[in-house]
């Protein structure tokens, strides 16, 4: 969880077992963000910027407009909250980034979202056994 000039941003992932296919090398991830204002100003979210690495330290960069389409804007003690995925190619990674924020002045920011992991529970029982 990380907070930006009153932005918290919130975040719960998990390993999505039905889409994955271990053997080819596919583990699909699903992760909630929850945005909330905790300011006393407005801001719009515009765009997003988010580096994925994998356990190979392969590393993907996204940028875009918004979030699933949309570009909230957010009065002070509103929140919202939308649900995507990802696909790595490794049962364990980490994804971290930001959204741009627009003030009604002209303004923006960065609203950092900090690092979490993206595990899938088969390889957390590899990493037990082998300890």
């Amino acid at each position: 969880m990380s907070v930006t000039d009153g932005i918290r941003v919130r975040v719960q992932s998990h390993y999505l077992a039905d889409q994955s296919s271990p053997r080819d090398d596919r583990y699909v991830f699903a992760y909630t963000i929850t945005i909330s204002n905790e300011g006393t100003r407005s801001a719009q979210l515009r765009t997003r910027h988010w580096i994925i690495t994998d356990a190979r330290g392969t590393v993907e960069e996204v940028r875009g407009d918004g979030v699933v389409g949309e570009q909230p804007r957010l009065a002070p003690g509103q929140s919202f909250q939308y649900t995507s995925g990802c696909v790595l190619a490794t049962p364990i990674g980490t994804m971290q980034g930001s959204y741009r924020m627009w003030r009604d002045d002209g303004s923006f920011f960065d609203a950092q979202i900090a690092a979490f992991s993206l595990v899938a529970p088969s390889s957390v029982r590899l990493a037990d056994e082998a300890n």
